[in-house]
């Protein structure tokens, strides 16, 4: 898979913009104690195996969104986790969730298309273990009004990658996200930590890689650590799919 490339242009933001105002289902929350989710996008290697690990050994379950058209390849992230990594997810009770097939970008390509390729990508994620698939991730952080109304049909949530919290009247279809991602990834995310646990809010966090060099996209294991251990003392660490139930999905 290339490097990221989603529709920058005017029309592209003012569609991502607007689309927010359609097909809405809100969530519900009233939060004692601030919810905290760590999710992986696409999925790299590095994910499946490091980060994944860190989430064990601190006792924690994380997300785990993968386009299975992926699986074994190499891109900008390094290697793609394979079929037997999805089924070690699986087996260590982490949420294996749904991205679209070949990494699709939601927001341009048309409904049929885009129904194909989650069609797709459910049936392998299916051979591989994962049979009920609740969450769903739109690659790029990308959508169209289209798309959102018929995968909010199918996903108890669908994210993207805009950075803000989830509270009560959020958008389950265009749920906010903040990426651990990068040199300063790490002390935005605490950033929006510290805010969450002020708002009693539902954070997400999102990455790629987990590796001591990572991708503009991913974080070190150190970060990781790190940020699982605040979050172990100062949240409820929650799956995408334990969420959505607390929240009403």
């Amino acid at each position: 898979m290339e490097a990221y490339s989603a529709d920058r242009s005017l029309r592209g933001k003012l569609r991502r913009r607007y689309t927010r105002l359609a097909w809405r289902k809100p969530v519900h929350l009233s939060l004692t104690r601030p919810m905290l989710t760590f999710s992986f996008d696409d999925v790299p290697a590095s994910a499946a195996s490091a980060g994944a690990a860190i989430l064990d050994a601190a006792g924690l379950k994380g997300t785990f969104y993968i386009s299975a058209g992926l699986e074994d390849g190499e891109g900008p992230m390094g290697r793609y986790g394979s079929a037997d990594d999805v089924r070690q997810l699986v087996r260590s009770g982490h949420e294996v969730a749904c991205h679209t097939y070949s990494h699709l970008d939601c927001g341009q390509a048309d409904l049929p298309t885009i129904t194909a390729d989650v069609d797709r990508n459910a049936k392998a994620l299916a051979e591989r273990g994962a049979t009920d698939l609740k969450s769903f991730a739109y690659p790029y952080g990308d959508v169209s009004f289209a798309a959102k109304q018929a995968l909010g049909r199918r996903f108890s949530t669908l994210r993207t990658v805009q950075a803000g919290l989830v509270r009560s009247g959020s958008d389950a279809n265009q749920l906010n996200a903040v990426g651990i991602e990068g040199p300063g990834g790490a002390a935005i995310a605490e950033a929006w930590m510290t805010e969450a646990i002020s708002r009693k809010a539902w954070l997400i966090l999102y990455t790629h890689d987990v590796a001591d060099q990572p991708s503009d996209w991913g974080c070190t294991p150190e970060t990781l650590s790190r940020l699982t251990a605040r979050a172990a003392h100062d949240f409820d660490v929650v799956t995408m799919a334990e969420g959505a139930s607390r929240a009403g999905l």
